[in-house]
């Protein structure tokens, strides 16, 4: 698709800018328990999870994490990703984010749940009221502009609970439109390195 995956200005800052620090531990600030529901769109290098797994960890809560893919990275390409290295964290499971069965929950650790589903997610089903966190991270509405609609919009606030979170780094004028249609309240807030602003919405 000649598009990156991540910022040219550091992945790791990005995803814990966008993705865990204005979207889980915000969400976690103003409704601390014990157990969460993430849906992921774009599983990609696998870093938004493996983030996400470290960060929930530390604070000793469960996870349930759902993400769509469809584009699948070989295993020369993941192998080869430092962020083990550079997260201080066990390469194998990491690896084992990547080599798990498509479509099953595998137990990454004794919190965190992992189901990765392969295919389209125009088509998948989504359960409602389920969500507390959404990452939107699918490649930009230019080269995926089928993920940026109001009917993907539409399911992803039906299956989010109320109070639920969504963050994503475009702040383009077609998305917010999308999101505000579905019910979203929304706003634009700072973003990491090498970009102005991100959007964090809510249910």
């Amino acid at each position: 698709m000649q598009e990156h995956y991540h910022s040219t200005f550091g992945a790791i800052n990005e995803s814990k800018h966008i993705f865990i620090e204005n979207g889980l531990n915000y969400y976690f600030k103003k409704y601390p328990k014990n157990n969460y529901a993430i849906l992921e769109i774009g599983f990609g290098t696998g870093l938004n999870a493996l983030l996400t797994k470290i960060e929930l960890a530390n604070k000793q809560i469960n996870c349930v994490y759902h993400t769509h893919e469809t584009t699948l990275l070989n295993e020369e390409i993941y192998m080869s990703l430092n962020y083990p290295k550079i997260l201080n964290v066990d390469p194998s499971l990491f690896y084992l984010m990547h080599q798990s069965t498509w479509d099953i929950p595998i137990m990454i650790d004794s919190l965190f749940e992992l189901t990765k589903f392969l295919g389209k997610f125009e088509n998948a089903f989504l359960a409602k009221n389920y969500y507390d966190i959404v990452f939107f991270d699918a490649f930009s509405p230019q080269i995926q502009p089928e993920l940026w609609t109001e009917n993907i919009f539409q399911k992803i606030y039906l299956s989010m609970k109320s109070n639920g979170v969504l963050t994503t780094y475009s702040t383009k004028g077609i998305v917010k439109n999308a999101l505000k249609t579905n019910g979203f309240h929304i706003e634009k807030i700072p973003g990491p390195c090498g970009k102005r602003e991100i959007l964090r919405a809510f249910k």
